[in-house]
Formats: C-alpha cells, sequence, structure tokens
C-alpha cells in the first residue's frame, strides 16, 4: 500500500480544480442550493426577473442593450460566487480523491474460531479481533488488545518516525491505512465501515459534512435583513421619483425600470461577503488540515478563533519533557568527583533520559569513563514509585568496602537517613530548595548513609515558546500551566516560559474543574491531551485537540484530532481560528463599505435630472462627484464592479488575511483603516474606470 495518505497541501489555483469548479458553479445554480445562501438567492431572483424583462421586450420587437448587459452581469454575480464556494470545495476535493485513489483493497486476517479467516476490510464489524503481522496494513481503527508493536502512521501522520503501540496503554489506538513495522500484535474493530478515522477525514476534507457554524449563520440573519431592509427602500424608489417629477411638472420619462432597480438592489445589499461567506469558513477549515488537524465540526475551528484561556500540560508542550543533568553540587567534605561518580555508577542501567544524561556529564565534566554494570559486579535497584529511588550495589572486592549508593527525591533521601539514624545536612536543604525556586529538579546521591551532593535536573524551556506566550496575551488569551511538579518548581518553570497562571500537582480532576470555573465566569476554553483520563477535560472544553496517537476515548471525547500529535499544535490552532475570524470580519468590513459608495455612485446618476431647469443638471447632480456619464453607464458599471469584485477577493478568501498576534480593539481599527476605508474608495475608483470604457467602446 502507498504509504502517503497525509494530507498533501494544493496549489491555490490549480488548473484541474478550476475547471472542475467551473462545472460545479452552473450545478449550484439550483433553486435548493441557491436558497442556502439568501442574498445570492435574492440576485438570483432579480437575474430572473431582468431575463424575463429583456426576452419579453425582445419578443415585443424591442431589443434593450441596456438591459441584456444588465441581465448577464447579474447572472455573473451568482455566478461568480457560485465560483468562490465552489472552488474552496474543490481543493478539499482534490485532496479527498488523492486519499481515496492512494488507499488500495485491504484484506484483513480476522480471528474465528480459534483460526484465522481472510476477508475485505470494508467487510469488517465492530468488535472483531483482527491479527497483525510486520507488513501488514491495519485495516480499520481500533486498540491493540494483545502485543506489542512498531507502527508507520506515515501514511496519515506524515511523520516518517515508527511509533510503539501496546496493549494496556495510553498508547494502544491505532488507525486505518497505518502499517505495522514489527512484532506481532491483535487489534480489536472499534470503527463501523463508513465511520472510520480515514473515512472521517475524507469527508471532512472534502467539505461534504460541512455545517455553518454559529457565528456564520448568525452573518448569514445579520446579511438577509440588510437585504429586506434595501429591498424594502428600493421598492419606495418609484413612488418618490414619481411623486418629485409630478411635483416639479416635468416629463413623466421612466427613470427607475425594473431592471435599473433590480441592478440597483443588487449593488446595495451585501453581495461582496454574501458571496464569498461560504468559501471563508470552506477554507477556514481546509487550513486547519493544512496542519494536519481535523476539526469534528465547523463550530471547533469557530471556537478555537473566540478562546479566552488555554490549558497546556508542562511536559512537551512547554518543555521538551526530558528532565536533564546539568550540574554536580557537591556536600561539605564531598568532592565534586567523588559525588558525580557515584552518580554515574548508580545510573549505568538507568535507561530513562534522565539516567543516560547523568552518566554522560560525569563523562564530560570528569572524564568519568562509561562502565557496565556487570563489570563490576553490581546489582541494580530500580526506581520504584513506593520507595521514589534508584541505585546500584557494589559488593566488596579487593579490599575496597561495598558501596551502597541511591539516588531520589530529597524526601526519598530524608526517608531513608532516617530509617539508619541519620539527618539530612542542612546546608544541602537550602541547596534543594534554591534549585526547586529556579525550576529544575533535585536529585540527592548518597553512599552507604552520606549524602554525597546533589544533580540538578533541567525540564528545558522550549526556545520561542515565551515569546508565543507573549503574542497570545496581545490577543486577550490567558494561559494556564497543567503540572505533576511541585509549587515551587511549577512557579519557577511558569515563570520562564511567560505563562500567566499554573496548576501544580495537578490531577485530571483538577483539569475538569479549572475548565468548569473558567467556563462559568463566561469564559471560552481551549486544551489539549492524549490519554483516557484526560478524556473528561476534552470533552468540557469548548476546543479539545485529542492526540492522533492517544486513546481511543481521547479522540472521541475531543472536538478535534491532532493527527501529527504534536502538544503545541494548540498554539497554530487558535491562530488559525483567529485568522478565520479575522477574514471574515475584514471581508464583512469590507463589503458594507463597498454598499455605501456604490449607493453615492448610482443615486446621483439616476436622480440627476430631477428638479432641473430647462434641461439642465438638477440639484442631486451635485452629488455625482465621479461625473459618470449617463445614469445608464452608471448603473451598468456598478453592476459590473459589484460581480468582478467578488471573483478579486477570491484569492484572500482563501489564503486568508495575514495573521498578525494583536488584541480584538487592533483588529477592529485595522479592519476600518485598511478594508473600511479601502471598500469606500475602490468602487469609486472602479466604477469610474468601467464607466470610461463603456462609454469608450460604447457598450450603450
Amino acid at each position: 500500500m502507498d504509504q502517503s495518505l497525509n494530507i498533501k497541501p494544493t496549489a491555490l489555483f490549480d488548473k484541474v480544480i478550476i475547471l472542475q469548479a467551473l462545472k460545479d458553479s452552473f450545478k449550484k445554480f439550483h433553486p435548493r442550493l441557491l436558497i442556502k445562501n439568501p442574498v445570492m438567492f435574492l440576485v438570483a431572483v432579480g437575474s430572473v426577473i431582468t431575463t424575463y424583462i429583456f426576452i419579453e421586450d425582445t419578443l415585443n420587437g424591442y431589443f434593450s442593450a441596456f438591459n441584456f448587459q444588465i441581465t448577464i452581469w447579474l447572472w455573473f454575480t451568482v455566478l461568480f460566487a457560485n465560483f468562490a464556494e465552489a472552488i474552496a470545495e474543490g481543493r478539499g476535493k482534490a485532496q479527498a480523491n488523492a486519499l481515496r485513489n492512494q488507499r488500495n483493497q485491504i484484506v484483513a486476517k480476522v480471528k474465528s474460531n480459534g483460526g484465522i479467516a481472510l476477508i475485505n476490510a470494508s467487510s469488517l464489524r465492530k468488535g472483531e479481533i483482527v491479527i497483525c503481522e510486520a507488513g501488514d496494513v491495519i485495516p480499520a481503527d481500533g486498540i491493540v488488545v494483545e502485543g506489542i508493536a512498531s507502527v508507520d502512521e506515515s501514511a496519515i501522520t506524515g511523520e516518517s518516525a515508527p511509533v510503539i503501540r501496546e496493549s494496556g496503554e495510553d498508547r494502544s489506538a491505532v488507525t486505518g491505512g497505518t502499517k505495522v513495522l514489527s512484532d506481532r500484535i491483535l487489534i480489536e474493530i472499534t470503527s463501523e465501515q463508513g465511520n472510520t478515522f480515514l473515512d472521517r477525514i475524507i469527508s471532512l476534507v472534502e467539505g461534504s459534512k460541512r455545517q455553518k457554524t454559529p457565528n456564520e449563520i448568525a452573518l448569514t440573519i445579520l446579511l438577509s435583513a440588510l437585504s429586506i431592509i434595501f429591498l424594502l427602500a428600493v421598492s419606495s424608489l418609484p413612488a418618490f421619483v414619481q411623486y418629485s417629477i409630478s411635483a416639479s411638472g416635468q416629463s413623466t420619462q421612466n427613470l427607475v425600470t425594473l431592471p435599473i432597480l433590480v441592478s440597483l438592489l443588487v449593488c446595495l445589499i451585501p453581495t461582496t461577503i454574501g458571496g464569498l461567506l461560504s468559501a471563508i469558513g470552506i477554507s477556514g477549515m481546509d487550513r486547519l488540515i493544512r496542519q494536519n488537524v481535523i476539526a469534528t465540526s465547523g463550530r471547533a475551528a469557530e471556537a478555537a478563533g473566540d478562546v479566552d484561556v488555554l490549558l497546556l500540560d508542562k511536559t512537551g508542550t512547554i518543555t521538551f519533557g526530558n528532565r536533564m543533568a546539568t550540574e554536580f553540587i557537591h556536600a561539605d567534605g564531598i568532592s565534586n568527583e567523588r559525588l558525580a561518580d557515584a552518580a554515574q555508577l548508580s545510573s549505568l542501567a538507568d535507561e530513562t533520559p534522565e539516567g543516560r544524561s547523568i552518566v554522560i556529564l560525569a563523562k564530560e565534566k570528569y572524564g568519568l569513563r562509561g562502565r557496565t554494570v556487570s563489570d563490576i559486579a553490581a546489582h541494580f535497584v530500580p526506581f520504584t514509585a513506593q520507595t521514589q529511588m534508584s541505585g546500584v550495589d557494589i559488593p566488596a572486592r579487593d579490599g575496597i568496602a561495598q558501596r551502597i549508593i541511591r539516588k531520589g527525591s530529597s524526601e526519598a533521601i530524608k526517608t531513608l537517613l532516617k530509617q539508619n539514624g541519620r539527618n539530612f545536612p542542612q546546608a544541602l536543604q537550602k541547596i534543594v530548595e534554591e534549585i526547586a525556586h529556579q525550576g529544575s529538579t533535585p536529585l540527592i546521591v548518597a553512599e552507604n548513609n552520606e549524602v554525597l551532593g546533589v544533580i540538578r535536573l533541567k525540564d528545558v524551556v522550549k526556545g520561542g515558546i515565551k515569546e508565543r506566550f507573549a503574542q497570545l496575551r496581545k490577543m486577550g488569551i490567558r494561559t494556564v500551566m497543567i503540572t505533576g511538579d511541585n509549587p515551587l518548581t511549577a512557579a519557577a518553570i511558569a515563570a520562564e516560559a511567560g505563562v500567566d497562571d499554573f496548576i501544580a500537582q495537578a490531577k485530571p480532576e483538577d483539569k475538569l474543574n479549572r475548565i468548569r470555573e473558567e467556563q462559568a465566569n463566561g469564559r471560552l476554553v481551549g486544551m489539549i491531551g492524549d490519554g483516557t483520563n484526560d478524556a473528561p477535560a476534552l470533552a468540557q472544553a469548548d476546543v479539545g485537540i485529542a492526540m492522533n496517537s492517544g486513546t481511543q476515548a481521547a479522540r472521541e471525547a475531543g472536538n478535534m484530532v491532532d493527527l501529527d500529535s504534536n502538544p503545541t499544535k494548540l498554539i497554530e490552532v487558535v491562530e488559525t481560528g483567529k485568522k478565520l475570524l479575522m477574514t471574515r470580519g475584514a471581508l464583512t468590513t469590507f463589503s458594507i463599505a463597498n454598499d455605501v459608495a456604490k449607493y453615492f455612485a448610482i443615486i446621483p446618476a439616476i436622480t440627476g435630472t430631477l428638479y432641473a431647469v430647462n434641461g439642465s443638471a438638477g440639484p442631486l447632480a451635485a452629488l455625482n462627484i465621479m461625473k459618470l456619464a449617463s445614469p445608464e453607464s452608471a448603473v451598468l458599471s456598478a453592476v459590473i464592479f459589484n460581480a468582478l469584485i467578488i471573483i478579486s477577493l477570491i484569492p484572500l478568501a482563501l489564503r486568508g488575511v495575514k495573521y498578525r498576534a494583536i488584541g480584538a480593539s487592533a483588529v477592529l481599527r485595522k479592519n476600518i483603516l485598511i478594508y473600511g476605508v479601502g471598500g469606500l474608495i475602490a468602487p469609486f475608483i472602479g466604477i469610474k474606470l468601467i464607466d470610461i470604457v463603456i462609454n469608450w467602446i460604447n457598450l450603450i
């Protein structure tokens, strides 16, 4: 099986996608699809009206080039809006088709009646047990119920490094389409056919199950309300114009025909954002998918942009997670060489990152060569949760006394000393407290009930993480670090990382309680987790990101899944959600400002002859600041501009506005300055240029 099922980005404008989007644009003219977008449905109704009028006039021997062009450009307006949505959907469908094409038929080895039955993976049912050996592709989502194996998940995550999957562990979940590299495992299928993780990826990527988010629905209602208001306003215009004509004693020429009224309505209602709204939402989901994050709903993606509080585990998110030995600090009367030698001996059989770092530090700083436990006939004492210590027992030989070396927490060593009638050195206690205050972990080394000194273990804070938190703070987002460390260590790391708050010695219920507390105060909370004990908190959080490598319970509880299983991805998800909201806000601002400008462009042009004396221009003509040539060219220019501005903004809707970590008030000022002022100016320039071209080539 080809192992490239990871989601690959597509070009912003791919030739194949564009051609397919053009075809789909015409399919979207179906009333059942158009009615989902009330603004564009209103434009389509207007297009039908002008089409009927043009055909009727033509059949009666009156051909109007003006009505014909108005009709064509109104249909183009709907077509361009359809195209914006179709091309956004097309990018997702292209990725989904690539996933489908790369997924070959898989044969599953099902455990049945003491034997093995070979069946097609598509026939698997929830609860069946399948056997996967080295070289086998895992046929469907499940959990390992027996055995341990190395699994290549690059087909889903794009990460080439294999991972370990074993029964009875938090990391027992496996995904269909991944490949077993070694050993043999038994997997219990946990998903129904058609609802596997890969199936959900495909449906979400192609947008077939996308639902409008609450903000999108609210904005649609607002745009619909504005459209109704403008419909009522435009409907009153003929009566006003007719009254003005009668009151002024002018000729009864019809200044506001039905095609002109329809054109005016289409230009005044928020067609720009109405035509791009769906594309913005789809592209927001697409940007998440490009980061290998699958959101189970658009609501989750949108909520990420509104998050007020982020809960982050310290280990693996804020720090690298592997505490490393950085310093030996000897007790009074003890040399650093003796401390390093004892520390290294106690760590020779310790395969943890901390143990390996102690051996390396002793070798690098004091030239102590690496030894093995067998060389010195030693007995290694492993670490246990009860003793909180590990060490080594070296028997007496060649005149050298027996050495009993232990290393562990200060409390564990204190207990050991107390049991043997010894006291912990007071001077060393101050050093232990100082190390803890600095965010490091003190590890005490004792030999034959004599304290030799302290090893400083430091969990290194990730580079740049403090700056990232500062950016979040600018956006009004508070960060809360969750750690099992003692309060002193937690406070030091929190200060170094720049988080706003922390929870020390945290238990699973502490996360859940903190989320509920924040939500009770009206805040939206985001968190990330991978274990079964994280599931309640993930389900409670407004944005819960589960690691793909985590348990099935965690993946089902969260409303997002990170395929890369990268704990820091929560920050990127929030930024992506912010970008979605910023893009929608920017284009909404531009659209409304655009409509205001078009109002001042059209109304003066078509009412300029009212109250005119002796055929000259009327007083309202003074508002025709663009000096448009005629009412017909003014209306046609506005309609053409209205259609073209939708197609020109598609790249921005798909790509999104440039993200900056700034607060809500700063975003508002930026939108008003750039997109508000720009939305006011652009129509004046665009409509005037189109008016010049129309009159130059004599279209009317």
